[in-house]
């Protein structure tokens, strides 16, 4: 289930709750953020490569390919056995910003976008079904958990993709991290 708190940027507590995917979309439009929801093309088999889930979902990436100039689509994934998953969750845990979009959409999975456009911090459950567009320039961080379970489409304007670029704030470490976030929010 998609899930969005939006706290002051002083801390976590308190948080107001959204629910509704519709809800989301909406308050995440105001910051800028694009969240949606989109269904495959074509049923996917149970462990589908990268090759069948862009074809899955070739409509909604040509078109955002269209709408945003992005050149170039893949899929990532991420497992609980992954052999550098400690050092993946670190690299995102602390706040920075991209010079290009940051674009996610979930196959399947799910991770925690945390975003800090101004003195709120919105964040973002996306799980399978879930697209989210952070722009550029847009603070934010990400935890895939101790023990992620992630497959998204990335999509980029630039053949190289994006380079984080840290902003040295202690703001992540006011916030839980996934675990404690779902348990905060009963999810």
């Amino acid at each position: 289930m998609s899930l969005l708190t939006v706290s002051p940027e002083t801390g976590f507590e308190p948080f107001e709750k959204i629910t509704d995917p519709e809800e989301i979309a909406a308050c995440l439009d105001r910051i800028g953020v694009l969240f949606e929801r989109w269904e495959a093309g074509q049923p996917l088999p149970a462990d589908p490569d990268p090759e069948t889930i862009l074809a899955a979902y070739a409509e909604p990436v040509a078109r955002l390919k269209r709408q945003y100039g992005f050149q170039s689509a893949d899929v990532i994934a991420v497992t609980p056995d992954h052999p550098d998953r400690e050092a993946l969750r670190a690299k995102f845990l602390a706040e920075h910003t991209h010079s290009d979009f940051e674009v996610r959409f979930f196959v399947g999975g799910r991770g925690l976008f945390y975003l800090h456009p101004d003195d709120r911090v919105h964040i973002v459950l996306c799980e399978a079904g879930d697209l989210i567009s952070v722009p550029a320039g847009t603070r934010h961080w990400f935890d895939m958990g101790a023990r992620p379970e992630l497959k998204c489409i990335r999509l980029f304007t630039t053949p190289e993709g994006w380079q984080a670029d840290y902003t040295g704030s202690d703001i992540a470490a006011r916030f839980p991290r996934l675990e404690d976030w779902l348990a905060k929010v009963g999810a």
